[in-house]
Protein backbone atom coordinates (compact mmCIF):
# COMPACT_ATOMS: atom_id res chain seq x y z
CA UNK A 1 0.00 0.00 0.00
CA UNK A 2 3.04 2.29 0.00
CA UNK A 3 2.46 3.42 -3.58
CA UNK A 4 -1.22 4.07 -2.83
CA UNK A 5 -0.24 6.15 0.19
CA UNK A 6 2.17 8.24 -1.88
CA UNK A 7 -0.46 8.63 -4.60
CA UNK A 8 -2.97 9.97 -2.08
CA UNK A 9 -0.38 12.43 -0.76
CA UNK A 10 0.09 13.74 -4.30
CA UNK A 11 -3.69 13.85 -4.75
CA UNK A 12 -3.95 16.02 -1.63
CA UNK A 13 -1.37 18.40 -3.10
CA UNK A 14 -3.07 18.55 -6.50
CA UNK A 15 -6.48 19.26 -4.99
CA UNK A 16 -5.20 21.81 -2.47
CA UNK A 17 -3.26 23.94 -4.95
CA UNK A 18 -5.58 23.95 -7.97
CA UNK A 19 -9.20 23.91 -9.05
CA UNK A 20 -10.37 21.47 -11.76
CA UNK A 21 -10.23 22.68 -15.35
CA UNK A 22 -14.03 22.71 -15.71
CA UNK A 23 -14.40 24.94 -12.64
CA UNK A 24 -11.71 27.33 -13.86
CA UNK A 25 -13.30 27.48 -17.30
CA UNK A 26 -16.71 28.24 -15.76
CA UNK A 27 -15.17 31.06 -13.71
CA UNK A 28 -13.46 32.49 -16.80
CA UNK A 29 -16.77 32.39 -18.69
CA UNK A 30 -18.48 34.17 -15.80
CA UNK A 31 -15.75 36.82 -15.85
CA UNK A 32 -16.21 37.40 -19.59
CA UNK A 33 -19.98 37.88 -19.14
CA UNK A 34 -19.77 40.16 -16.12
CA UNK A 35 -20.95 43.73 -16.56
CA UNK A 36 -20.58 45.02 -13.00
CA UNK A 37 -17.15 46.67 -12.53
CA UNK A 38 -17.03 45.66 -8.85
CA UNK A 39 -17.94 42.03 -9.57
CA UNK A 40 -15.59 41.88 -12.54
CA UNK A 41 -12.74 43.16 -10.39
CA UNK A 42 -13.47 40.49 -7.77
CA UNK A 43 -13.53 37.79 -10.46
CA UNK A 44 -10.18 39.02 -11.74
CA UNK A 45 -8.70 38.57 -8.26
CA UNK A 46 -10.13 35.03 -8.05
CA UNK A 47 -8.62 34.05 -11.40
CA UNK A 48 -5.31 35.60 -10.44
CA UNK A 49 -5.29 33.61 -7.19
CA UNK A 50 -5.94 30.39 -9.12
CA UNK A 51 -2.98 31.06 -11.39
CA UNK A 52 -0.69 32.09 -8.53
CA UNK A 53 -1.51 29.03 -6.42
CA UNK A 54 -0.78 26.72 -9.34
CA UNK A 55 2.54 28.32 -10.30
CA UNK A 56 3.81 28.52 -6.71
CA UNK A 57 2.39 25.10 -5.65
CA UNK A 58 0.74 26.64 -2.61
CA UNK A 59 -2.79 25.96 -1.31
CA UNK A 60 -5.39 28.03 -3.10
CA UNK A 61 -7.06 28.96 0.21
CA UNK A 62 -5.83 29.20 3.79
CA UNK A 63 -8.68 26.87 4.77
CA UNK A 64 -7.60 23.60 3.19
CA UNK A 65 -10.92 22.15 4.22
CA UNK A 66 -12.50 19.01 5.60
CA UNK A 67 -11.16 16.07 3.54
CA UNK A 68 -13.97 13.93 2.10
CA UNK A 69 -13.10 10.73 0.24
CA UNK A 70 -15.33 8.69 -2.09
CA UNK A 71 -13.44 5.45 -2.78
CA UNK A 72 -14.30 2.50 -5.02
CA UNK A 73 -12.39 -0.62 -3.99
CA UNK A 74 -11.96 -3.76 -6.12
CA UNK A 75 -13.08 -7.08 -4.67
CA UNK A 76 -10.49 -8.74 -2.46
CA UNK A 77 -8.85 -5.55 -1.14
CA UNK A 78 -9.40 -4.81 2.55
CA UNK A 79 -11.48 -1.71 3.17
CA UNK A 80 -9.85 -1.34 6.58
CA UNK A 81 -6.39 -1.38 5.02
CA UNK A 82 -7.42 1.30 2.51
CA UNK A 83 -8.79 3.44 5.34
CA UNK A 84 -5.55 3.10 7.31
CA UNK A 85 -3.60 4.08 4.19
CA UNK A 86 -5.74 7.20 3.77
CA UNK A 87 -5.17 8.18 7.40
CA UNK A 88 -1.39 7.74 7.08
CA UNK A 89 -1.33 9.72 3.82
CA UNK A 90 -3.35 12.49 5.49
CA UNK A 91 -0.85 12.84 8.33
CA UNK A 92 2.06 13.09 5.89
CA UNK A 93 0.23 15.44 3.50
CA UNK A 94 -0.61 17.80 6.37
CA UNK A 95 3.09 18.47 6.81
CA UNK A 96 4.23 18.06 3.21
CA UNK A 97 1.67 20.08 1.17
CA UNK A 98 1.16 21.71 3.76
CA UNK A 99 -2.48 21.48 4.86
CA UNK A 100 -3.92 23.55 7.67
CA UNK A 101 -4.69 21.25 10.63
CA UNK A 102 -8.49 21.32 10.90
CA UNK A 103 -9.45 18.26 12.99
CA UNK A 104 -10.77 19.53 16.34
CA UNK A 105 -11.89 17.19 19.13
CA UNK A 106 -15.55 17.84 19.99
CA UNK A 107 -15.03 17.10 23.73
CA UNK A 108 -11.69 18.75 24.49
CA UNK A 109 -11.63 21.41 21.78
CA UNK A 110 -8.04 20.42 20.97
CA UNK A 111 -6.73 20.21 17.42
CA UNK A 112 -5.05 16.88 16.61
CA UNK A 113 -2.55 18.75 14.44
CA UNK A 114 -2.51 16.21 11.62
CA UNK A 115 -6.04 16.33 10.10
CA UNK A 116 -6.99 12.93 11.50
CA UNK A 117 -9.54 12.08 14.17
CA UNK A 118 -12.93 10.47 14.69
CA UNK A 119 -14.58 10.35 11.25
CA UNK A 120 -11.95 12.83 10.03
CA UNK A 121 -11.22 12.55 7.13
CA UNK A 122 -14.69 11.46 6.10
CA UNK A 123 -14.32 8.28 4.04
CA UNK A 124 -17.07 6.66 1.97
CA UNK A 125 -16.16 3.31 0.41
CA UNK A 126 -17.94 1.07 -2.04
CA UNK A 127 -17.00 -2.08 -3.93
CA UNK A 128 -16.39 -2.07 -7.65
CA UNK A 129 -16.18 -4.74 -10.33
CA UNK A 130 -13.23 -2.90 -11.86
CA UNK A 131 -9.67 -4.11 -11.30
CA UNK A 132 -8.41 -0.69 -10.24
CA UNK A 133 -9.05 1.42 -7.15
CA UNK A 134 -10.58 4.88 -7.62
CA UNK A 135 -10.01 7.60 -5.03
CA UNK A 136 -12.04 10.81 -5.32
CA UNK A 137 -11.11 13.59 -2.90
CA UNK A 138 -12.92 16.80 -2.02
CA UNK A 139 -11.42 19.44 0.26
CA UNK A 140 -14.60 20.99 1.65
CA UNK A 141 -14.22 24.52 3.01
CA UNK A 142 -15.77 25.23 6.40
CA UNK A 143 -17.37 28.52 5.37
CA UNK A 144 -19.37 26.99 2.53
CA UNK A 145 -20.21 23.89 4.60
CA UNK A 146 -21.91 26.10 7.19
CA UNK A 147 -24.39 27.31 4.55
CA UNK A 148 -25.93 23.88 3.89
CA UNK A 149 -29.65 23.44 4.55
CA UNK A 150 -32.02 20.48 4.91
CA UNK A 151 -35.75 20.88 4.22
CA UNK A 152 -38.63 18.56 5.09
CA UNK A 153 -41.47 19.12 2.62
CA UNK A 154 -44.07 20.46 2.66
CA UNK A 155 -42.53 23.49 4.39
CA UNK A 156 -43.33 27.19 4.66
CA UNK A 157 -40.47 29.45 3.58
CA UNK A 158 -40.21 33.11 4.54
CA UNK A 159 -39.66 35.48 1.62
CA UNK A 160 -37.48 38.19 3.12
CA UNK A 161 -35.60 38.55 6.39
CA UNK A 162 -38.07 40.41 8.61
CA UNK A 163 -40.78 39.05 10.87
CA UNK A 164 -44.13 39.08 9.14
CA UNK A 165 -42.67 38.86 5.65
CA UNK A 166 -44.59 36.89 3.05
CA UNK A 167 -44.39 33.11 3.27
CA UNK A 168 -44.51 30.64 0.39
CA UNK A 169 -45.22 26.94 0.64
CA UNK A 170 -42.72 24.47 -0.77
CA UNK A 171 -44.78 21.44 -1.77
CA UNK A 172 -43.58 17.90 -2.49
CA UNK A 173 -42.72 18.51 -6.12
CA UNK A 174 -39.95 19.93 -8.29
CA UNK A 175 -41.20 23.47 -7.81
CA UNK A 176 -40.98 22.93 -4.06
CA UNK A 177 -37.39 21.76 -4.54
CA UNK A 178 -36.65 24.90 -6.55
CA UNK A 179 -38.08 27.10 -3.79
CA UNK A 180 -35.90 25.36 -1.19
CA UNK A 181 -32.70 25.91 -3.18
CA UNK A 182 -33.54 29.58 -3.77
CA UNK A 183 -34.27 29.96 -0.05
CA UNK A 184 -30.90 28.42 0.88
CA UNK A 185 -29.01 30.69 -1.51
CA UNK A 186 -30.91 33.78 -0.37
CA UNK A 187 -30.00 32.97 3.24
CA UNK A 188 -26.37 32.38 2.26
CA UNK A 189 -25.97 35.67 0.37
CA UNK A 190 -22.19 36.15 0.00
CA UNK A 191 -21.10 34.41 3.22
CA UNK A 192 -19.48 31.39 1.57
CA UNK A 193 -17.39 33.02 -1.18
CA UNK A 194 -19.58 32.81 -4.32
CA UNK A 195 -19.77 32.08 -7.22
CA UNK A 196 -21.03 28.84 -5.70
CA UNK A 197 -21.41 25.35 -7.01
CA UNK A 198 -24.63 23.94 -5.57
CA UNK A 199 -25.31 20.27 -4.86
CA UNK A 200 -28.93 19.28 -4.28
CA UNK A 201 -30.51 15.97 -3.31
CA UNK A 202 -34.11 14.79 -3.10
CA UNK A 203 -35.07 11.70 -1.12
CA UNK A 204 -36.75 10.18 1.87
CA UNK A 205 -34.15 10.13 4.66
CA UNK A 206 -31.95 12.83 6.19
CA UNK A 207 -28.67 10.92 5.89
CA UNK A 208 -29.57 9.77 2.37
CA UNK A 209 -29.96 13.31 1.03
CA UNK A 210 -26.98 14.69 2.99
CA UNK A 211 -24.70 12.17 1.26
CA UNK A 212 -26.30 12.59 -2.17
CA UNK A 213 -26.13 16.40 -2.17
CA UNK A 214 -22.46 16.43 -1.24
CA UNK A 215 -21.46 13.91 -3.88
CA UNK A 216 -23.14 16.12 -6.51
CA UNK A 217 -20.29 18.59 -5.94
CA UNK A 218 -17.94 15.99 -7.45
CA UNK A 219 -19.72 16.22 -10.81
CA UNK A 220 -18.19 18.26 -13.61
CA UNK A 221 -19.82 21.63 -14.27
CA UNK A 222 -20.40 20.61 -17.89
CA UNK A 223 -22.03 17.23 -17.32
CA UNK A 224 -25.72 16.40 -17.80
CA UNK A 225 -27.95 14.40 -15.52
CA UNK A 226 -29.09 11.18 -17.24
CA UNK A 227 -32.67 12.12 -16.37
CA UNK A 228 -33.84 14.93 -18.67
CA UNK A 229 -36.43 16.15 -16.18
CA UNK A 230 -33.74 16.67 -13.55
CA UNK A 231 -31.43 18.33 -16.10
CA UNK A 232 -34.19 20.83 -16.88
CA UNK A 233 -34.65 21.49 -13.16
CA UNK A 234 -30.91 22.06 -12.72
CA UNK A 235 -30.89 24.59 -15.55
CA UNK A 236 -33.98 26.39 -14.30
CA UNK A 237 -32.61 26.71 -10.77
CA UNK A 238 -29.25 27.92 -12.11
CA UNK A 239 -30.99 30.67 -14.06
CA UNK A 240 -33.23 31.63 -11.14
CA UNK A 241 -30.34 31.88 -8.69
CA UNK A 242 -28.28 34.06 -11.01
CA UNK A 243 -31.32 36.29 -11.31
CA UNK A 244 -31.12 37.06 -7.58
CA UNK A 245 -28.22 39.48 -8.17
CA UNK A 246 -26.16 38.32 -5.17
CA UNK A 247 -23.10 37.95 -7.36
CA UNK A 248 -19.41 37.46 -6.70
CA UNK A 249 -18.63 37.62 -2.97
CA UNK A 250 -22.14 39.01 -2.46
CA UNK A 251 -21.19 42.25 -4.22
CA UNK A 252 -23.80 41.96 -6.98
CA UNK A 253 -23.38 41.06 -10.62
CA UNK A 254 -24.38 38.46 -13.16
CA UNK A 255 -23.09 35.25 -11.55
CA UNK A 256 -23.98 33.88 -8.12
CA UNK A 257 -23.57 30.20 -9.08
CA UNK A 258 -21.59 28.46 -11.81
CA UNK A 259 -23.31 25.10 -11.49
CA UNK A 260 -26.33 23.36 -9.95
CA UNK A 261 -26.22 19.56 -9.72
CA UNK A 262 -29.13 17.46 -8.47
CA UNK A 263 -29.25 13.85 -7.31
CA UNK A 264 -32.31 11.85 -6.29
CA UNK A 265 -33.09 8.71 -4.33
CA UNK A 266 -36.29 6.78 -3.84
CA UNK A 267 -38.26 7.96 -0.82
CA UNK A 268 -40.73 6.59 1.69
CA UNK A 269 -44.33 7.68 0.92
CA UNK A 270 -44.41 9.68 4.16
CA UNK A 271 -41.11 11.53 3.68
CA UNK A 272 -39.77 14.10 1.24
CA UNK A 273 -36.41 15.70 2.08
CA UNK A 274 -34.35 18.21 0.14
CA UNK A 275 -30.73 18.85 1.06
CA UNK A 276 -28.65 21.72 -0.34
CA UNK A 277 -24.83 21.69 -0.22
CA UNK A 278 -22.60 24.62 -1.16
CA UNK A 279 -19.09 24.84 -2.49
CA UNK A 280 -17.29 28.16 -2.66
CA UNK A 281 -15.74 29.20 -5.98
CA UNK A 282 -12.74 27.01 -5.10
CA UNK A 283 -14.51 23.70 -5.63
CA UNK A 284 -11.44 21.58 -4.88
CA UNK A 285 -11.82 18.01 -6.06
CA UNK A 286 -9.68 15.43 -7.81
CA UNK A 287 -9.28 11.76 -8.66
CA UNK A 288 -6.58 9.10 -8.31
CA UNK A 289 -6.84 5.82 -10.23
CA UNK A 290 -4.55 3.16 -8.73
Amino acid sequence: MLKLRDGIIELYKKVAVSVPSDVEEALKNAYSRETSPLAKGSMEIILSNISLARTTSRPICQDTGFPVFFIKVPKGISHQLVKETVMEATRIATKKVPLRPNAVDIVTGKNTGDNTGDHFPLIYMDETEDQFLIVDLMLKGGGSENLGQTYKLPQSLAVGQKAGDLEVLAERDFDGVRKCVLDAVFKAQGKGCPPYTIGVAIGGAKDQVAFLSKIQLMRRITDNNPDNAITELEQRILSDINGLGIGVAGLGGETTVIGVKIGAGHRHPASYFVDVSFSCWANRRGRLIW
